[in-house]
């Protein structure tokens, strides 16, 4: 594993100054004044951080801001703000997957990346730390970077060493020899053990490198030993990304960014004729693909489409990107400097089958039919949101208002066990539907009058309107399911009923007179 970790010491103070340079119109901020963060600590008013010019006056983090004030009366105090720290810190890390799509938050000051086989699109391991850092600080932002086998080793010598690179080739003897000329504070104890230590004579991890384990975990704890095993690199300590990286994946980088729309989509159509040829070697479509746009000034923008059926054509998958980039440009997506990398991943994938087309009218129609829909599916839910765009699939049940239900239409279909029963309404056909064009959401309780209990009603009122009855149907008997029934469910009895005006309803009697209820009731459940 090769892991590049960045430290920002000054985290806080940079965002505000970053941020009185986009309120002056880019201005640099008065270099006289120095800046200093406080926050309240156990009933008093401390600095938590500070910029450059504070810490060449002498101030630091700890101090009194009473203090602080008096020593340097110029001194600019501004609150900390945690939650506006910690998203800058996520939109550093989002930034970072310009890198590798393997960034991890650090808190509260750092970002660990897996830069395992990256390297070389960057000129080599040295070349891609100095860019990590001029591009940083090209943003307003100190930073430090250093490259490790591990994460742990990594971090450890942002904060503890000046040496930046330990290369992939070297030893462990080296590495270990690397590690234990860190001090104890790499470990992250709390102050109480860092004293306990400091008054044992050990200074760096060399003095416990060597030392046997069980005294310093039954003394300080296992994860003290865990993070000293860590920083030896001894054990694998995998970060955490922010984001799964894809396993499909293409990406363009430019030397000078894009800004033209035109530009941007006919980047994303070459990117999805890469992609697909990824896909096709591994007999697999998208059903979600992303594409992340990194502008040269660090910030970041991100589309998603998904597809209600494996895709993996180019032109498609670029159109359905197209009109997520319409909804942006809408919105006013703003290019700023251009765009110097678009990458483009498929985030979700499913087994795709070549499709093979029966011979014969009925045959063609049935296969060119679904793809078409599932097109337009795909496009509305690029316009619209992908959970927007419903279809209906049957279920398993004659119970008529489960027998459907509405499921976004880039979801796979749900699997149904044995035989599907789907209503006549989704099959088409001549002759009258067999089930209403308005299934009501619940049966209303309808008030009937029949001439015999197991009879057809003559009249009913239904939401305070009488209804004559001229003609009926029926009955059409569903049985409650047995294995799921609830202890009132009962038998239903289906009416196709059409009242002297000319309206159709669809009624049911609920229970069997006699054997399931002494006065079965009567629903009106849909309309045609």
């Amino acid at each position: 594993m090769r892991c590049l970790a960045v430290f920002l010491p000054r985290l806080p103070t940079d965002r505000i100054l970053r941020g009185s340079r986009a309120r002056d119109g880019g201005r640099a901020p008065d270099a006289g004044a120095p800046l200093a963060v406080w926050a309240k600590i156990k009933g008093g008013d401390y600095l938590t951080a500070v910029d450059a010019r504070a810490r060449g006056l002498g101030l630091a983090a700890g101090m009194a801001a009473a203090d602080a004030r008096a020593m340097r009366p110029s001194l600019r105090l501004e609150e900390a703000d945690p939650t506006a720290d910690a998203a800058l810190l996520a939109a550093i890390a989002d930034w970072c997957r310009r890198f590798t799509p393997l960034a991890a938050i650090d808190p509260p000051d750092g970002i660990l990346m897996d830069v395992s086989g990256a390297a070389h699109l960057f000129g080599g391991e040295t070349s891609m730390l100095e860019e990590v850092e001029r591009r940083l600080q090209a943003q307003g932002l100190a930073a430090r970077a250093a490259l490790a086998p591990g994460p742990a080793l990594a971090r450890a010598l942002t904060r503890f060493s000046r040496l930046r690179h330990i290369p992939a080739d070297a030893s462990r003897e080296e590495i270990e020899k690397v590690a234990a000329s860190l001090p104890i504070a790499a470990l992250r104890l709390d102050e109480a053990a860092q004293n306990a230590l400091a008054r044992a004579g050990l200074r760096s991890l060399g003095d416990l490198l060597g030392r046997p384990r069980a005294p310093f975990a039954a003394r300080f704890g296992a994860k003290a030993v865990a993070r000293l095993d860590a920083i030896a690199c001894r054990t694998r300590d995998p970060i955490a990304p922010r984001f799964e990286a894809p396993d499909f994946m293409a990406e363009r980088r430019f030397p000078d960014g894009l800004t033209r729309i035109e530009d941007i989509e006919r980047t994303l159509l070459a990117l999805a004729r890469e992609l697909c040829i990824l896909l096709e070697r591994q007999g697999v479509g998208a059903r979600k693909v992303e594409a992340a746009f990194y502008r040269v000034d660090g910030a970041v923008r991100h589309i998603e489409t998904g597809t209600s059926r494996p895709l993996r054509e180019p032109e498609l998958l670029a159109l359905l990107l197209r009109e997520r980039l319409a909804v942006l440009a809408d919105e006013g997506l703003d290019t700023g400097y251009g765009f110097d990398v678009l990458r483009l991943g498929a985030s979700e994938v499913e087994r795709c089958a070549t499709p093979q087309a029966d011979l014969g009218l009925a045959g063609d129609m049935r296969n060119v039919g679904a793809p078409d829909l599932a097109d337009l599916a795909d496009r509305l839910g690029a316009r619209l949101g992908l959970r927007r765009v419903l279809r209906l699939y049957p279920q398993a049940t004659h119970i008529p208002e489960f027998a459907v239900a509405a499921l976004p239409a880039s979801s796979p279909p749900p699997a149904i066990p044995g035989e599907t029963i789907a209503p006549a309404f989704l099959h088409g056909g001549e002759g009258p539907p067999a089930r209403p064009l308005r299934l009501l959401e619940r049966p209303e309780p309808i008030d009937a009058v029949a001439l015999t209990p197991d009879g057809p009603p003559l009249r009913f009122r239904w939401r305070r309107a009488l209804h004559e009855l001229a003609a009926f149907e029926g009955p059409e008997r569903i049985a409650p399911q047995w294995w799921s029934a609830r202890d009132d469910a009962a038998t239903r009895d289906y009416f196709y009923a059409e009242d002297r005006d000319g309206q159709r309803f669809w009624l049911f009697r609920e229970g069997l007179f006699g054997r399931e209820r002494a006065h079965p009731r009567w629903f009106v459940h849909g309309l045609f």
